[in-house]
């Protein structure tokens, strides 16, 4: 999938920028993978502490008091703050539990949200990718789940309004 998307962003003259936090940089790495991914991605941050999401991606320390850094508004600042950081026509970030500690009942492990901001709109996807379906509360598969469908978020955003 991130061959589709680099080479659609390089056919639509697109910049993408990442903010990742539960997926450590893994979607940068996979965009990165691609040859010609240089001419459509200048900017990937690993922002997995709350203190970079506030000084470089403008997160509300209000946001991050109230709901939480796992959250929809979370997800949602960081890829404004990503996408205007790097002046990019889309910003995409994450931020949730892959476990396999950290969880609550309101929050299990696997519960992630992708940010996605354009000039078009700006929302967040929740994500429930734990539970013994997935393998019981398996990191590296919460982590890659979340990248596959960033990937797949991220083509389709293209397609609807570019």
């Amino acid at each position: 999938m991130e061959e589709k998307v680099v080479n659609l962003l390089i056919e639509k003259n697109l910049k993408l920028a990442t903010a990742e936090s539960c997926t450590g940089g893994l979607i940068s790495e996979r965009i990165t993978r691609v040859s010609g991914a240089s001419r459509v991605f200048d900017c990937g941050i690993c922002s997995y502490a709350n203190e970079i999401k506030t000084k470089l991606l403008g997160v509300s320390e209000e946001t991050l008091n109230t709901v939480g850094a796992v959250s929809e508004e979370t997800a949602m600042q960081m890829a404004y703050g990503v996408r205007r950081l790097a002046g990019a026509d889309i910003g995409v970030s994450t931020t949730g539990i892959a476990g396999p500690t950290g969880g609550t009942p309101e929050k299990p492990v696997g519960t992630v949200y992708v940010g996605i901001c354009t000039e078009y709109e700006n929302y967040a996807v929740r994500l429930n990718l734990g539970g013994d379906d997935i393998l019981p509360n398996s990191r590296e598969k919460i982590r890659n789940l979340t990248a596959d469908a960033v990937l797949k978020l991220v083509f389709d955003t293209i397609i609807k309004h570019f």
